[in-house]
């Protein structure tokens, strides 16, 4: 994934700035997703194909990628001192079993959010912290992109413990930057969404659900 950290920085759609005691971040309606450009990944042979759908909780984004690798973007101010946590509900139904996913030929995540902090005046400045759903690692396993140490991934969610079903998980962005970068962040810029397979040439489905910050 060699130019997926630079096209997010770089692509976001909006300029939306929230301070609130619970900040929600995609709606996941046809409307939205119609005005979020999906971005295909350099190199990648295909587009991940993103549709909405809905259960008993509410609307849903579904994203099926196979031998693909496009995401979705949105620029939005949210103060970390105020709503530090990031909630992700998400649920893989296809995984992409036995590819390691801290190589160049297995960094694929069938599921990841990406928060992003601007750190800099051009775009490869900046880091992030990409939150993703694990095929092989365990919850707790962290590491460098191998693409760039710019870029942590930091598994929220392992098909080890929740495979085809829902789960809900959060973090404090604020303190896992400050251990992963060693920065000290009161606001972040951004989130991106991404299901991609490019690398190991496989298939995923996956869907997200209530993508929010909270005060805790």
């Amino acid at each position: 994934m060699k130019f997926l950290f630079k096209i997010f920085i770089i692509w976001f759609t909006s300029n939306t700035i929230i301070f609130a005691d619970e900040v929600k971040i995609f709606d996941f309606t046809n409307a939205e997703l119609s005005e979020l450009e999906v971005r295909k990944v350099r190199g990648a042979k295909n587009k991940t194909i993103y549709t909405i759908g809905s259960n008993e909780k509410g609307s849903f984004l579904k994203a099926v990628a196979d031998n693909a690798a496009s995401g979705l973007g949105k620029e939005i101010k949210i103060d970390l001192n105020k709503t530090p946590y990031i909630n992700i509900t998400w649920k893989i139904e296809k995984k992409l079993s036995g590819i390691k996913e801290n190589t160049k030929k297995g960094h694929d995540f069938a599921a990841r959010v990406f928060a992003i902090k601007k750190t800099g005046a051009t775009p490869l400045s900046n880091r992030a912290i990409n939150y993703v759903f694990s095929s092989n690692s365990d919850i707790g396993f962290n590491s460098p992109s191998p693409y760039t140490k710019k870029s942590i991934d930091n598994v929220l969610s392992s098909t080890k413990k929740n495979f085809n079903e829902w789960v809900t998980v959060k973090s404090n962005v604020k303190k896992d930057f400050k251990k992963f970068h060693d920065l000290d962040v009161n606001e972040l810029d951004g989130l991106a969404i991404m299901s991609d397979t490019d690398n190991s040439k496989m298939k995923a489905v996956a869907y997200f659900q209530n993508i929010y910050f909270s005060a805790e």
